[in-house]
């Protein structure tokens, strides 16, 4: 394996460890000596990542900001240039701008046999679906209250037209082929909703905070949806 490759494998492995690794487990994952492995810590840890390490203990990527220079392989920036296309075709404005300025971002740190990958990619998106159903609120006031985990009080028309007010705890927002979803606990049914955003007549922040944690939250609706898709 060439060095800038191992660096980059070096890092992933650090990336995905919870607890230190020693000297020695990293050395074997590579297929190195301990002696190069320690040189190429070194060489990291020069090229600015947030690596520490003690003595007897091993090593941990301490959470930074750390972006080496050829850090895509082809396929990678192939999966990345497509998923991020695909998000500037179906996305909401907030989106599809966030996704054509992460991928100018990406083409200017890039090397140059990278960039023409990612200027002219093997995979391309589909065409553009049809436009969305009109939707009465901005998807951007349901991700300040997702971010913020603030109780929503939304104003809600059911397929006969009949509205309902319900006050909800937003979790997630889903982007379906003809649709766009708000996944949300609904303190009237005492259960996790989705809730169409083109049927959402209003939405206000209610002035509270849900309970708890957003993450908690999503992983015990995960749960419920496999339990539903189960049965």
């Amino acid at each position: 394996m060439a060095r800038t490759s191992r660096l980059l494998t070096l890092l992933q492995i650090l990336r995905g460890k919870h607890l230190p690794a020693t000297a020695a487990s990293l050395a074997a994952e590579l297929e190195v000596s301990e002696r190069t492995l320690y040189r190429d810590i070194a060489e990291l840890v020069a090229q600015g990542a947030p690596i520490y390490g003690e003595a007897g203990v091993g090593y941990v990527l301490r959470p930074g900001l750390f972006l080496p220079p050829l850090m895509l392989s082809a396929d990678e920036t192939e999966a990345i240039v497509l998923g991020l296309r695909y998000v500037d075709q179906r996305g909401d404005p907030v989106l599809s701008q966030a996704a054509h300025d992460a991928l100018a971002k990406i083409e200017a740190v890039l090397p140059p046999a990278m960039r023409e990958t990612a200027q002219n990619p093997v995979a391309h998106p589909g065409p553009p679906l049809r436009r969305y159903p009109d939707e009465p609120v901005e998807l951007k006031a349901y991700r300040s209250a997702i971010r913020a985990q603030a109780k929503l009080r939304i104003t809600y028309r059911d397929l006969a037209g009949q509205p309902s007010s319900r006050v909800v705890w937003p979790i997630a927002l889903g982007f379906m082929e003809e649709v766009r979803m708000l996944a949300a606990w609904c303190e009237l049914r005492q259960d996790f909703r989705h809730f169409r955003t083109d049927r959402i007549a209003t939405a206000e922040e209610t002035g509270e905070r849900y309970p708890g944690y957003r993450s908690a939250l999503v992983k015990a609706w995960r749960s419920a949806r496999l339990h539903r898709d189960d049965r």
